[in-house]
């Protein structure tokens, strides 16, 4: 996978590299045949409409040709923390606050999340979701 940095054809944000696998995944059917290149981005701009663009190719796809919802953007909805196991970040901070939990080993015991883990293919950044998830466990405790 190529680490080279680019900036997003709309917002000039920078991206994060993003293998193929999880574009090739994560686009919706109609899009599928769009898939080209090796190298992709994703933006990580919460109010820029892109989601993975591919410069080289002139290939970019927007939040509504992707088949799940990204957590990061805008009215994201659900607004999963592990999307291998479908747990959402409401999930994980009712977990935090109505069953005490402080970790993401705890939160997992409670939610299911990580189990079956296909991150690759399922999470958008192509990466394990440990971090989302504690980022969620450090909202509940903020509420908490």
């Amino acid at each position: 996978m190529d680490k080279h940095i680019e900036l997003c054809p709309v917002c000039k944000n920078q991206g994060e590299s993003v293998s193929k696998i999880t574009v090739e995944h994560l686009v919706s059917a109609e899009h599928q045949n769009q898939v080209i290149g090796e190298s992709y981005q994703i933006c990580t701009n919460e109010d820029c409409d892109v989601v993975y663009y591919n410069h080289a190719n002139d290939v970019k796809f927007m939040k509504d040709e992707i088949k799940v919802p990204i957590w990061f953007k805008k009215n994201a909805d659900p607004k999963y923390a592990c999307y291998c196991s479908k747990v959402t970040e409401k999930q994980v901070i009712e977990a935090v606050i109505n069953h005490g939990a402080k970790t993401v080993k705890e939160v997992n015991a409670i939610t299911g999340a990580m189990k079956n883990s296909d991150c690759k293919k399922n999470n958008p950044m192509g990466v394990c979701c440990h971090k989302i998830i504690q980022e969620a466990i450090d909202k509940g405790l903020a509420i908490k």
